[in-house]
Order: structure tokens, then sequence, then C-alpha cells
């Protein structure tokens, strides 16, 4: 008789090989495939920056992280963090020197410079700064009447909201520009409507306050098709033309006119350049040393 354990199934043991990391492959491809995603962001980033900024703030950005300038040659001059203002900012134009700026100056903040002397070789606190200071006091002056600050000042806010001032190297730049519902010409042409000649008289009472030359500029928006004979040359000629028409007959002297010129759409403020906030003037009240 059989033994009963002859008919037992045979066991079989079945040991599965586990390879880790999926094989050949690891997991090195998630790695460049971050680093392609990171170099990708840095790209856009770039072109973004590249962009959103002016010539002469990608100009301060360089000098900034240039390792073979021992000293940045462009400073604020503000009483900010590290004593100067950001190169981003539209209301304060970087200067050359150390620590100096036309807007406020004091004893402190002037720039002396190595020789002590200011720009013209006078001494910088001299009769040359008080009447830099004097100067300054004007514009700020003007500045604070075209915003409305002036006590005396009754300007609708209609009218203000054309208006943007900023102060720069070469004086008051008071900047009059066309919005959506409201226009400075009629389109197309250089004939001003009525918002401009409230404008014109309301630059003109602020110019009065002063005797600093002035500089009229046009600019205009790209036009959507290339022309064989562009208009916009001419266009913002005239239309700069008007508006020094315009300010005589406010009783400007015209003695004071130092130049009149046109930009076409060679300098927009928008990345848009056929975007009608581009169709501007530009006022602009000289220094004395310009």
């Amino acid at each position: 008789m059989a033994a009963s354990g002859d008919n037992a199934a045979p066991v079989i043991i079945k040991r599965k090989k586990v390879i880790a990391g999926g094989g050949h492959h690891g997991g090195a491809w998630k790695v460049a495939y971050a680093d392609f995603v990171t170099a990708m962001m840095a790209f856009f980033l770039l072109m973004w920056l590249l962009n959103a900024t002016t010539e002469k703030q990608r100009k301060g950005i360089a000098d900034y992280f240039s390792p073979t300038v021992p000293i940045n040659r462009i400073s604020g001059g503000g009483d900010g963090n590290f004593g100067g203002d950001s190169v981003f900012s539209e209301m304060t134009l970087p200067q050359n020197g150390n620590g100096a700026t036309n807007q406020r100056p004091s004893d402190a903040e002037k720039s002396r410079g190595e020789t002590g002397v200011s720009d013209d070789g006078a001494p910088a606190d001299g009769p040359g700064a008080a009447q830099q200071a004097a100067e300054n006091a004007g514009l700020e002056k003007v500045q604070d009447l075209l915003k409305g600050r002036s006590g005396e000042s009754a300007v609708s806010p209609e009218i203000l909201r054309h208006v943007l001032t900023r102060v720069t190297d070469e004086g008051l730049v008071i900047e009059l520009f066309d919005l959506q519902d409201a226009r400075l010409f009629h389109p197309e042409s250089a004939s001003s409507t009525p918002l401009l000649r409230q404008l014109a008289l309301l630059v003109g009472a602020a110019a009065q306050l002063v005797e600093n030359g002035i500089a009229v500029e046009g600019h205009t928006r790209a036009r959507p098709v290339v022309l064989q004979d562009n208009p916009v040359w001419n266009l913002s000629v005239a239309r700069a033309d008007a508006m020094r028409t315009l300010m005589q007959d406010t009783g400007i002297d015209a003695d004071r006119m130092t130049r009149v010129t046109g930009h076409a759409d060679r300098e927009p403020v928008l990345s848009d350049r056929m975007a009608i906030r581009n169709n501007r003037l530009e006022v602009i009240l000289l220094r004395s040393d310009k």
C-alpha cells in the first residue's frame, strides 16, 4: 500500500527579483527636467524684464552687477535705504556723482566730489549752490500748482488727470497725455481740443512763476500699418508747435522758447506702441545750465 504523501502536489517557491529605481533609467531624468523648467522660467523672466524696463534702467542694473566697476557710477542720492532711490523709480533720475541730487539739495546731501566744487567750477556751498536751490524751489512751486497741492489752486480733477510731472537733470518735465475718453487734439490732426486749451492755460500760468527756458516736445502713437510716407513725424512736430503757440497766447514770452521737437512714435511710454496713451506733449522747464 503506497504512502499517503505520494499524491501531494509539490511546493514551488518563486522568488521575484525586484529592481529599485525603475531599471536602468533611475531618477536622473527628474533632475534634468527640473533643470529645464528652471531654465525656462529664468528665460521668460529675463524676457519680461527686458520688455518692462527702459534703456537707462537696464544700464543702471548692468552697472550695479558689473564686477569691473569698483564703485557704481550711478547713485540715487536719496535718504532712503543705502542712501539712494531705486533705479526703477520714474520720479527720480539717477545722476552722476557721490550722492548728487537736484531735488531738495542741502549742504549734507550735495555732492562735493574730489575737488569740493560743483560741476561749473564754483564752490559747492557758494553762490552757485544758492542759485540752484532757488531754482529748485521755483520748480517745486510749479509742480505743486500742477498737482493741485497749491492753496490757490482750483483746477478740476478732470483736467489734472491728464498731467504728470517729474524732475530730471534737464529740468521739470510737464507731461500732457491723451486718455481714451478725452483727447488733446482732434484725430490725426494738430487741431487742439478745448481740453488742450484749458491745459495750456494751466501750464502757462504755472510757467510764469519762474523764468526758465521752455522746450516743447511732441510724441504720437504708432500706426497699425507700415506706410511709405509715415505722417507721425510731421504730426508730432505740428502738435508741439501748436502747444508752443497756445502757451505764447497765455502770455509766455517767445524768447523763453528754446526748442520745439517732434519725436514721432520713437519714444512710447507703453509697450503697446499703438496705445492712445503714447499721444502726449512734454513741456520742459529747463534748468539754467541746460
